[in-house]
């Protein structure tokens, strides 16, 4: 049986060493590729034929983790993408799964976690670390609250302090739907004004 063709990206070159010699341990488990910027990953994967793709989120210059998961499903459907980061905050987590992500790994994973969600990825079943998968219970538990991958993205904007309209370009929406997701975002969060929804979803650590 051929092992499970896996490409790494990662702007950390130690990391991608780590986890290549992690992977390597596994008689099943092969790395064929690895990249340091989300560009180099979206070539990547159109060079090769890999099984599997893990993803950090966070990768320096260039397009962040998230923009090239979309790039990579939109060129390669059936090609698993595993997300592979530090970063565990609702609205990643929420934005990787919306961008076609098909698990959510976290670097302080123990090995066998990491062996068992690759290969539960290539064999199409969500994956989840434990840290991650408690607090999406915890949002199901209280569905009014939970914000949609659009919802998070504007609320993350909202930090920087951009106007409707400047949101509304930045969005590639118009102001009149900036307002409505404002609106649902007031309600979920019991807040009513922008300031306040900031300051809610930063102690509930909802964005960066």
């Amino acid at each position: 049986m051929s092992a499970i063709a896996v490409v790494l990206v990662d702007d950390h070159l130690v990391v991608r060493a780590g986890l290549r010699a992690l992977l390597a341990s596994q008689p099943d488990l092969e790395v064929v590729g690895e990249a340091g910027t989300g560009e180099e990953a979206v070539a990547l994967v159109g060079s090769l034929t890999p099984q599997l793709v893990m993803m950090d989120l966070a990768l320096g210059d260039g397009i962040d983790g998230i923009e090239a998961i979309r790039r990579i499903r939109a060129a390669r459907p059936d090609l698993p993408v595993l997300v592979f980061t530090t970063y565990d905050t609702d609205a990643d987590v929420v934005r990787a799964v919306d961008a076609g992500a098909i698990g959510y790994l976290l670097k302080d994973s123990a090995p066998q976690e990491i062996f068992a969600a690759v290969r539960g990825a290539v064999a199409g079943r969500s994956v989840l670390s434990p840290p991650v998968a408690s607090r999406l219970m915890q949002q199901m538990r209280r569905p009014a609250e939970t914000l949609t991958a659009r919802e998070a993205e504007l609320l993350t904007l909202l930090a920087e302090g951009l106007t409707n309209r400047e949101l509304g370009k930045r969005l590639f929406i118009s102001e009149a739907t900036v307002k409505t997701h404002l609106a649902h975002i007031y309600a979920k969060l019991g807040v009513d004004t922008r300031a306040a929804a900031v300051s809610v979803a930063l102690r509930r650590d909802g964005i960066r």
